[in-house]
């Protein structure tokens, strides 16, 4: 715990048996008091290694995007009691040693919000970061800044942390269950007026990590633009969007957000978390 607040990790997992257990591993069970998995369906062998890591785990039964996954991740963590939660992607592009840096800002109550950045530091190439990755992150980044008036180092990071109250308020249903969701839940924490702080992280690219292809990084990208739009001209009274909107849908605790709303079950065999 920190200050007194209850830590839970979440990882939102597809087709990450490879990197699970270096991710697990690496997570600082000094601080961190949970760890919970929702599997998107994998096709390797995921759920087995987070059996045998005894990582509580949850399973959605068809691939439902990775939006969705979170979705999932969240409504858990709430029910689990989590007083924090961060989130951190199982593929070890991003180290969890940083993790009690990122609760604590939370933590110290300075923060709800909390983003593990690449490009604090100036090494996200030398940890391998595509350079079309790099310049159309640092693009898409002043883009939005200019637009949603803020002043964060990037917005597209995988590693990021929250305060209970920022899962309970934001209206995190009304969100894409692809790739855009991480951007459009930062943006909503802007709208909503919730402060975010950073930190440096290193990450790493190499043959194991997830990586989205070309075409879906460009629809990733239209999706950010799309976002940061939807976000002026609701500032300015131009127009209505649920994503914005106070009395959009919200995350309910222990709910599965699965088409027929019971497609997540428990692996009944993976509560034991590590010691």
């Amino acid at each position: 715990m920190l200050a007194g607040k209850k830590v839970l990790v979440v990882l939102p997992a597809y087709n990450a048996a490879r990197t699970l257990e270096r991710t697990f591993q690496d997570i600082p069970f000094d601080v961190v008091d949970e760890v919970l998995l929702v599997d998107d369906a994998s096709r390797d062998e995921t759920i087995a290694v987070a059996r045998r890591l005894g990582i509580r785990t949850f399973v959605h039964e068809r691939n439902l995007g990775y939006g969705r996954n979170q979705k999932t991740c969240y409504a858990e963590a709430l029910k689990s009691g989590a007083d924090i939660v961060v989130m951190v992607h199982p593929d070890y592009q991003y180290s969890p040693r940083i993790i009690p840096a990122l609760a604590g800002l939370v933590a110290s109550g300075e923060y709800e919000v909390a983003i593990g950045s690449r490009i604090l530091g100036g090494k996200a190439r030398q940890g391998g970061m595509p350079f079309y990755k790099y310049l159309a992150n640092r693009v898409l980044t002043l883009f939005e800044n200019l637009l949603l008036g803020a002043k964060l180092s990037e917005y597209h990071t995988g590693f990021r942390a929250f305060s209970r109250r920022v899962l309970e308020t934001l209206p995190l249903l009304e969100n894409s269950d692809d790739f855009v969701f991480d951007n459009q839940m930062l943006a909503q924490a802007i709208y909503f007026d919730f402060p975010i702080g950073e930190v440096s992280c290193p990450t790493r690219y190499f043959a194991e990590a997830s990586s989205i292809n070309f075409p879906r990084s460009m629809k990733y990208g239209l999706g950010v633009v799309i976002t940061s739009i939807k976000f002026v001209l609701q500032k300015f009274g131009l127009a209505q969007y649920r994503i914005f909107s106070p009395t959009g849908h919200r995350l309910r605790a222990g709910a599965y957000y699965s088409e027929s709303g019971v497609e997540s079950q428990s692996v009944p065999d993976a509560e034991k978390q590590k010691e």
